[in-house]
């Protein structure tokens, strides 16, 4: 099996991270723990399930973690949405993340039915 740290979709989600750490870093102190953490801790959950995914014993666990980071990226979706209508981010510091966003959902959703025609 292929270590976690060797699949593009994680290698990207994990660049993700980052990038919404950075961003995040400038969001209102009153919103710490708040749209802020929130923000960071669907972005987190997406590489995190796919690593703890990748190391279930049968595949269709595997793909469940796999729907469980597809669905903390529709979350941390909005939350960009959320963060620009609030005036927190720009459309021009947003939107390239939210086109992450869809390429990883994209990547994430090949993987799983990958994995899911492996049962």
């Amino acid at each position: 099996m292929q270590r976690f740290t060797d699949l593009k979709v994680w290698q990207r989600s994990h660049q993700l991270v980052l990038e919404v750490y950075r961003l995040s870093h400038r969001f209102p102190d009153d919103e710490r723990f708040g749209v802020t953490s929130q923000l960071r801790r669907a972005a987190v959950s997406v590489p995190c399930n796919i690593a703890e995914g990748s190391k279930r014993q049968y595949p269709k666990d595997y793909a469940r973690f796999l729907n469980i980071a597809e669905a903390s990226l529709a979350e941390a979706e909005y939350l960009l949405i959320l963060c620009q209508d609030l005036g927190y981010i720009t459309p021009e510091s947003g939107d390239p993340l939210r086109r992450e966003i869809d390429e990883i959902l994209r990547m994430l959703n090949s993987l799983r039915e990958k994995v899911e025609s492996s049962v």
